[in-house]
């Protein structure tokens, strides 16, 4: 049994993370069949797709288990499982790759393009394990997906619910709602309401600001209750 806990990362300075050389160790140490437990926000996407390939490449049945968390990178990780399982109460997150780039037009393009390429490779993984097309799975990427266990079934990003000892977890949830939640669709649609209820657009501010919100607002302009809510977007 492996156990992948922790941030995702090329090198460890306090042994704190989980990198390929010390997965590596871990992995080479026995033989047979494996399982592999993951409870991991996510990290770099580089040395995520170096575990990624050794899980792929191992002689032997390799089981996922998420138990707490798969996101980002650790989700890419997550689908070289030939079996991957998931908590009734975990959770998996898939999103686009993100860096920090530095200088003018033409180096922002380069970054830009690299994200891009970097993207595709993900998606290689998450097509080859879900069958979903490419367009839906980077529709999702673009929103931020958050997938409970029995979302991320029905998706084919695993394949069953993990279930305990005496207890039949997949039979109780097998009649759940799945749940799938979009920050970016979340935050739009509530911005979208309260400019549909309170602003105009096509109206100018000064006009917009003689209108205000009722009582529990009273005597705070529209203008002001948008302006708020824009700062607070750039924060969620």
């Amino acid at each position: 049994m492996l156990t992948l806990n922790g941030t995702i990362a090329e090198e460890s300075w306090f042994d704190d993370d989980v990198t390929p050389a010390l997965f590596r160790d871990e992995l080479n140490s026995g033989t047979g069949d494996i399982t592999v437990w993951i409870n991991s926000p996510g990290g770099d996407c580089i040395a995520a797709a170096q575990i990624y390939n050794m899980l792929s490449a191992y002689n032997g049945k390799v089981t996922v288990k998420i138990d707490g968390i798969a996101a980002s990178a650790a989700s890419v990780i997550a689908m070289a499982g030939d079996e991957i399982l998931m908590s009734p109460v975990s959770m998996m997150m898939i999103h686009n790759p993100a860096t920090i780039a530095f200088g003018d037009h033409t180096e922002m393009q380069k970054a830009m393009d690299m994200l891009s390429e970097v993207k595709e490779s993900i998606i290689n993984a998450y097509v080859l394990k879900t069958g979903q097309s490419r367009a839906k799975l980077s529709h999702l990427m673009d929103a931020e997906t958050w997938m409970d266990a029995n979302k991320a079934v029905e998706l084919g990003f695993a394949d069953d619910i993990l279930s305990y000892e005496g207890r039949d977890n997949a039979e109780a949830v097998d009649g759940a709602v799945s749940m799938l939640f979009s920050r970016q669709a979340v935050s739009n649609t509530f911005l979208n309401k309260v400019s549909a209820k309170y602003g105009d657009r096509n109206k100018p501010v000064a006009q917009q600001a003689e209108i205000t919100v009722p009582e529990a607002e009273e005597g705070r302009s529209v203008a002001d209750v948008m302006e708020r809510l824009l700062v607070i977007k750039k924060f969620i």
